[in-house]
């Protein structure tokens, strides 16, 4: 019997697709007659019928075991008489027929949300209905509607959590302050970016001396003062059914979906400054060499004496005689206590081995009509350090006063590299001629060692790369196995509950333990199936990994099946709001560039692959494709162990580090995706990129863009407009393979 399997259908816009293996193991092509009567994110079981040349599975569907209920989206268009709706996930691969009156309001060239009322089959399209008009493709902020929607992002606060929500108090009243610790004279300040609105942790510090004569202990007295919003939402209410179903705050240029209603987050809950509030605290008595000897918890009411940006401490600690500090006389001292604090935890850190890669991480500066003004790097100074340091040092508390009390809670778990990647990893160490490896059960030190040695080498940043893709992710569960990459034996989070919910349930435990009780998970809801794949596939590895080599998994308890459920839900939202915000950004991106067509920039090689490289502009933090069929009148081979392309006829390398010169080619908004082309030095291309500018290409050995058109003037859907298959029948697999036949054999070409 041929293996049949179940798993996700992931479509791909060229018409063909994958089901994606509950088990994990590789994924399964589905050829394009197998799509035509799925679509992506539908749940399959096919039948595996045979293997390509390298081995790779093919397979045929069997039985479609449930239809995806995520809806749509779209630009509505009218075609021979007939509407529809073009999927602004090409994914999709097929358009949705729209009836005459199942188009509501919605206008020619808007963009729609559909509900699909019939599902595809072998010679029948998808039929919907328009359930949503969000508006004209132009409109600012179009791009993050279409967003929450495609990864379903919950954004609409419930009636129930609304209207719960008007009843609560605009400031802290005198009965909220009951068996409380009073604070308030303590000298907390909040330290933020520039554009933060919440502001859920506060901080103090002062020298201090722990014991007394010879064995005293000379050290801080760190105070980390948390938003108490589990004062205000309590288990089970309506606003903590919303705030479970969203999971975590999602970040987007200009805009934040929130986890809590506004009164909460930029409110009541929120450490402003020169206002009472309620909060947690973790009170710890660090040492001069940066080891939390000793800390408790306990339920305070503080009062921010300032609000300060990450910019202004970096300047007054760099400055205790300039203008930002002149400003704020009476806080340097603590500042500067602060900073002494973060030097002795600075210690324990390097002591431990922690990885600590500097990545550039970068800022979209929009507009007010939402167009980007510019890219710039976020950098990280001694103030923001200073506060991770403090974070973390809470974070850590927090998972041992949950450990040592042995109750259930959520711990923050980020396992070591598997096996497939130490080895992958090694041979690449060995291949690039390092002198170093890793041994085979590695510590976070081993990678800094690696990081440390290798900082000034010329392909320091190819060597960091690869060490941070060995990693694995880390995710939320009650099963405590440490946290690989800042070497802690027990971590969580315990520092921002106005936007985690799993910070929120850890405030929760704590104070059941500080009353000498038990916290009860309320009945949560259960995951929606866009996000089963990932539980499923994380509880598969979480089994795996908790277990010893030779024995079984222990079974758990409901207790312990609830908790777990619950991590996997904050994980699996986690990654949703992450998709979401990489989405935005990459189409905001795009949409830049479409304005710099033609323009040549210098970059880096950020990544090689078999079909080309990766390339980030220097001036821009824009990442692009140069396609391996551009990089000259010759094959190039990819180097899986040095991952790196090398050209067989001259031996030209290109690996991650690279620096190369490119010009910007196209750009495709559907896709989210940009083309450069290598500049070779003397090489004059304007005349073809200006050529390119409004007309279709083919692009070669890249069958993904083969029927591809340029854009008319800005919006996520232009696209293929004009080059839509008739309405009254579907694309064949046929149509599909000559559109892209062209592209196809150059890709074959290549490919000898």
């Amino acid at each position: 019997m041929l293996d049949e399997v179940e798993g996700v259908v992931q479509g791909h816009r060229d018409g063909h697709g994958f089901v994606s293996r509950d088990d994990g193991a590789s994924d399964i092509y589905l050829p394009p007659n197998e799509m035509r009567a799925v679509l992506h994110k539908d749940r399959v079981k096919v039948r595996i019928v045979r293997s390509d040349r390298k081995g790779r599975p093919e397979g045929r569907v069997v039985e479609i075991m449930e239809r995806s209920t995520q809806p749509i989206i779209g630009r509505l268009l009218q075609e021979s008489g007939v509407w529809l709706v073009a999927p602004e996930d090409k994914r999709y691969g097929q358009d949705v027929l729209i009836p005459k009156g199942a188009t509501s309001a919605a206008k020619p060239g808007q963009v729609v949300v559909v509900e699909l009322v019939e599902p595809p089959a072998l010679f029948g399209q998808p039929v919907g209905r328009i359930k949503e008009v969000l508006g004209e493709v132009d409109d600012p902020g179009m791009e993050i509607e279409i967003a929450v929607r495609k990864y379903s992002v919950p954004h609409e606060f419930s009636d129930a959590c609304i209207a719960l929500a008007r009843t609560l108090p605009d400031k802290v009243r005198p009965q909220d302050t009951l068996q409380r610790i009073d604070l308030t004279d303590i000298p907390l300040v909040t330290i933020d970016g520039e554009d933060a609105r919440d502001f859920d942790d506060a901080v103090y510090c002062e020298p201090a001396t722990k014991g007394r004569g010879k064995t005293a202990l000379k050290g801080w007295r760190l105070l980390v003062a948390i938003a108490d919003v589990s004062h205000y939402v309590e288990t089970g209410s309506a606003i903590d059914v919303d705030a479970y179903d969203r999971a975590t705050s999602v970040y987007f240029p200009r805009r934040v979906i929130p986890m809590l209603p506004e009164k909460l987050s930029n409110g009541l809950c929120s450490l402003n400054p020169e206002v009472e509030r309620l909060c947690m605290v973790c009170d710890m008595f660090v040492t001069s060499e940066g080891e939390v000897d000793a800390y408790q918890f306990y339920p305070a009411v503080m009062w921010s004496h300032a609000r300060f940006t990450y910019t202004e401490v970096a300047a007054i600690l760099g400055n205790t005689r300039g203008p930002e500090a002149s400003k704020r006389r009476d806080l340097v001292p603590q500042l500067l206590d602060l900073h002494g604090v973060y030097q002795a935890l600075l210690k324990s850190r390097h002591k431990r081995g922690a990885v600590d890669f500097e990545t550039t991480e970068t800022q979209i500066v929009c507009d007010e009509n939402g167009r980007i003004e510019k890219i710039v790097p976020r950098t990280r100074n001694t103030a923001h350090r200073l506060i991770e340091e403090a974070m973390l040092a809470a974070n850590v508390c927090s998972a041992d006063f949950i450990a040592q009390n042995k109750h259930p809670g959520l711990f923050r778990v980020h396992e070591g590299p598997t096996p497939e990647k130490q080895e992958t990893l090694r041979n690449y160490l060995k291949a690039s001629g390092i002198g170093m490896s890793i041994s085979d059960k590695p510590a976070p030190g081993e990678f800094q060692a690696i990081a440390m040695a290798t900082k000034d080498r010329p392909d320091a940043q190819q060597i960091h790369s690869m060490l941070l893709r060995s990693m694995s992710q880390a995710i939320y569960t009650p099963i405590n196995s440490g946290h690989f990459g800042l070497a802690f034996d027990a971590y969580t989070h315990f520092t921002s509950p106005i936007r985690r919910y799993p910070d929120l349930l850890v405030h929760r435990v704590i104070k059941a333990i500080l009353a000498k009780a038990k916290y009860q998970l309320p009945v949560l809801p259960t995951p929606g199936e866009a996000h089963a794949k990932l539980a499923r596939r994380l509880e598969k590895n979480l089994a795996g990994r908790v277990a010893e080599p030779g024995t079984k998994p222990k079974k758990m308890n409901a207790e312990g099946t609830a908790w777990q459920a619950a991590g996997l839900h904050c994980s699996a939202n986690e990654r949703r709001a992450d998709e979401a915000s990489r989405d935005v950004e990459a189409w905001l991106k795009c949409k830049y560039m479409r304005e710099h067509l033609g323009e040549e920039y210098a970059g880096v090689v950020s990544s090689a692959t078999t079909f080309g490289l990766f390339v980030t502009l220097d001036a821009m933090y824009v990442e692009g494709l140069v396609h391996i069929t551009e990089l000259g009148g010759e094959y190039f081979r990819f180097d899986e162990l040095r991952q790196e392309l090398r050209g067989e006829r001259t031996g030209i390398r290109y690996a991650i580090g690279t620096r190369v010169r490119i010009q910007v080619s196209r750009v495709d908004l559907d896709g989210r995706k940009i083309d450069f082309r290598l500049v070779q030095e003397g090489q004059s291309l304007q005349p073809r990129a200006v050529a390119d500018k409004g007309a279709p290409r083919e692009a070669k050995g890249r069958p993904e863009f083969a029927d591809r058109v340029e854009s008319d003037g800005g919006g996520a859907f232009k696209g293929k407009a004009r080059q839509r298959a008739s309405a009254k029948a579907p694309r064949s697999a046929r149509a599909n393979e000559k559109a892209s036949g062209a592209s196809k054999k150059a890709a074959k070409k290549q490919r000898r």
